[in-house]
């Protein structure tokens, strides 16, 4: 498929030819909602916890006699149903992460640049270069490109200034190539691919 590249200030650069394999699948649902969730399944801290009754610094002792006082029978005042007693069944430090082949995370990269694709919600520039760090000046050029809510992939080295400019600006978001995710691309509305970028994903679905 051949898409219009424009450059940084919204003039058209000529066209490109982009590869089908990534950027003309139809895009799966179930494939993006697995590489979604396993991503968010690693980014999640598990450091909740609470106090099981073993837990609870508080006196172990028989609260009162077995028998003879017409009230239930208790042990501990650490047990759950007691104010101040330990949490039953509560929330453990654990890993939330679980496993993805790694051919599926790759395609799920596919059907999410298939999907913008699609959605003709990818859009290429030439070359993501700023001569200074200013953020008025790039502002100003993502309004002409009507980027009000995007993801920007750069080469594998982005341009500092380009990147510090970028930085201030809400609902943007400017990743290195090597940073490409499926749940960065699809919580924005726009996809921006440097030409530097296209090329470093072809060599790597090569």
């Amino acid at each position: 498929m051949d898409l219009k590249v424009t450059t940084l200030s919204g003039d058209e650069a000529g066209k490109l030819k982009l590869s089908d394999e990534i950027f003309g699948l139809e895009p799966r649902e179930d494939i993006l909602q697995r590489v979604v969730r396993w991503q968010l399944a690693k980014k999640q801290q598990g450091t909740h916890k609470t106090k099981g009754r073993a837990e609870i610094a508080r006196t172990g002792a028989k609260m009162y006699k077995q028998k003879g006082t017409g009230r239930a029978r208790h042990s501990s005042a650490r047990a759950p149903q007691f104010r101040g007693g330990g949490k039953a069944h509560g929330p453990v430090v654990r890993s939330h992460a679980h496993d993805l082949p790694k051919k599926l995370r790759a395609l799920g990269l596919k059907h999410a640049l298939s999907a913008k694709a699609k959605a003709s919600d990818l859009i290429v520039i030439d070359d993501l270069v700023a001569s200074d760090a200013k953020t008025k000046a790039i502002a100003a050029n993502f309004v002409k490109l009507g980027l009000t809510n995007a993801l920007v992939i750069g080469g594998a080295e982005l341009d500092q200034n380009f990147k510090r400019a970028a930085a201030n600006i809400a609902n943007i978001d400017v990743l290195p190539v090597q940073g490409i995710n499926v749940y960065d691309i699809l919580r924005r509305g726009k996809l921006v691919l440097s030409k530097a970028a296209i090329e470093a994903l072809e060599e790597r679905f090569k």
